[in-house]
């Protein structure tokens, strides 16, 4: 309070100094005799007379604010209240110049009435004007304040917006992965319900005991979106042990990756469902035993997988089948990186299918939606 009081009677005194000057300059020019001390105690009595109404003046201006609605009226309203305060004010500077004795030719100034006429005659406009300045002024930080508030405002929304589509792309990620897990469940169970119609109990129960380490894996990392490439091997590698329990020497694996992409992040089971249709595409359609041969490896800044099986191949448009392995790991990696990645399905010569995933080459995990 008493700073922001201290800020107004400044700007009085600012003021009053312009005034002074624009007083003395003048009569300098035409040689005119002028005390330095009636032109100076004359205007600062008036500025700091202003001063002292500016705090009735503000009431005044924010009680009825020229810039909302019904503008003219208020307007017209202010005029009346700057000439009612261009009256008060010259009657109370009257006696106070008559006091001190700082009017042109003082001795013929000793009535109220006769100062009060000349500084009405003089000074009544002035009065306007200054009111009106302090109406001016209030307005536009008013407005420049308002502004402020509403740029704030807008960033407010902007980032709750944000985060809103962060979580909207988060619980679409998570929606996406979830899809993924009960369907290895589901088709491993349906492998291991296979193998006992079939009365081979032995490996039902490996297999049980390896889906068993494969969920324990599975939620190890059920929050994660992103793991490093050395842990979604790991977990490939035991999804695959089960795998050669039912196929035996019919499937064969190999895994490769260079020593500076296994600390790379990837999606989480990006790579099971491209394997898991390699296995049933491709093994299962072939009475020959089929290599699957995953590789990992860094180009320029990018991670490239790929996934490839010297199975019978895929007949044409037969990549877009009903199955939600490569159209889900499409739409996380899209969701996850944007059009910086990409997957792709081709028949290989002379025989087989290769799945190419690209993705930027990171060691740190990305936020969640953070490109999606």
């Amino acid at each position: 309070m008493i700073r922001r009081y201290a800020t107004l009677w400044l700007a009085w005194t600012v003021a009053g100094l312009f005034y002074i000057t624009q007083d003395f300059v003048p009569r300098l020019y035409r040689n005119e005799p002028v005390s330095w001390q009636d032109v100076f105690v004359g205007w600062m009595a008036a500025m700091y007379l202003c001063a002292a109404f500016t705090p009735a003046l503000l009431w005044l201006g924010r009680r009825w604010p020229v810039e909302q609605e019904n503008r003219w009226r208020r307007v017209a309203l202010h005029f009346c209240f700057a000439a009612i305060f261009s009256l008060v004010e010259t009657a109370i500077e009257a006696p106070v110049l008559v006091k001190l004795g700082v009017f042109p030719a003082a001795a013929k100034m000793t009535s109220f009435r006769t100062a009060f006429s000349v500084l009405l005659v003089y000074g009544f406009h002035g009065n306007v004007i200054r009111y009106w300045a302090v109406i001016g002024l209030q307005a536009v930080f008013r407005a420049h304040r308002n502004a402020q508030q509403r740029e704030r405002e807008s960033l407010e929304m902007k980032a709750h917006s944000s985060e809103l589509a962060a979580q909207l792309s988060t619980a679409q990620l998570n929606a996406l992965k979830m899809q993924l897990q009960p369907h290895f469940l589901f088709n491993t169970l349906s492998a291991i319900m296979s193998l006992v119609r079939q009365q081979k109990g032995q490996q039902a129960e490996v297999m049980i005991a390896r889906l068993s380490d494969l969920l324990r894996l599975t939620l190890d990392d059920v929050e994660a979106q992103e793991v490093p490439l050395w842990r979604e091997l790991e977990f490939l590698r035991l999804y695959l042990s089960t795998e050669q329990v039912r196929f035996e020497d019919r499937l064969r694996v190999r895994i490769t990756a260079e020593p500076e992409v296994s600390e790379a992040f990837v999606p989480h089971m990006a790579l099971q469902p491209i394997v898991e249709n390699a296995v049933r595409h491709g093994l299962g359609q072939s009475e020959q035993a089929v290599v699957i041969d995953v590789k990992a490896t860094r180009v320029a800044k990018n991670l490239v997988l790929t996934v490839t099986d010297d199975g019978p191949g895929s007949p044409p448009c037969g990549f877009e089948g009903k199955g939600i392995g490569l159209a889900n790991t499409r739409d996380r990696l899209q969701r996850l990186y944007g059009p910086g990645s990409t997957l792709l399905a081709e028949n290989v010569s002379p025989r087989g299918v290769q799945v190419t995933m690209t993705l930027p080459f990171h060691a740190g995990r990305l936020e969640d939606g953070a490109c999606g």
